[in-house]
């Protein structure tokens, strides 16, 4: 289970474990949260969608969602915390958007693609809401009862996926 701010390497990270643990790797954003078009899924499908999900024998599953934490966290054995600098975050934002305008990320639902105007949105809801769900994921991971990584830079990132 992978959690961590927009903009902190989730997807990523997640892509890298599961190709090297030969494990599915499933995206909030894609599996869970978004329908094509930039449609919210319904809470309750969203909800069916990660009890599915988890009810697999194994997995890699990224993404914040808080309030979907304890589905996630009965079924993981081990909790990955991206807790890197807002700053870096906002500027991976930003570099995702530009890089991939008019495109859609891997871990996006189909035909949601990066669009400029909705990125003022997206950088005003990660100021706005960072200090509130970094207590959220802080409170969390101090009681997570299993395995647990914090990772706050991009080296500890590489170095914890070479150890696994």
């Amino acid at each position: 289970m992978i959690i961590g701010a927009p903009g902190s390497g989730k997807s990523t990270l997640a892509q890298m474990l599961g190709q090297r643990l030969q494990l599915p790797v499933y995206h909030m954003d894609r599996d869970v949260f978004w329908l094509p078009g930039w449609v919210e899924r319904d809470k309750t499908d969203q909800l069916r969608q990660i009890e599915r999900i988890v009810a697999q024998e194994a997995w890699v599953f990224e993404g914040f969602n808080s309030s979907t934490f304890h589905l996630r966290a009965a079924r993981a054995d081990t909790l990955i915390w991206l807790d890197v600098p807002l700053i870096l975050r906002l500027y991976r934002v930003v570099r995702r958007n530009l890089r991939g305008l008019g495109q859609k990320r891997p871990d996006m639902a189909e035909d949601c693609p990066e669009q400029l105007d909705m990125l003022p949105g997206f950088l005003w809801y990660i100021l706005r809401t960072w200090r509130r769900n970094h207590a959220k994921s802080k409170t969390f991971y101090e009681k997570f009862p299993r395995r647990k990584h914090r990772l706050t830079t991009l080296s500890q990132v590489n170095a914890f996926v070479a150890s696994v």
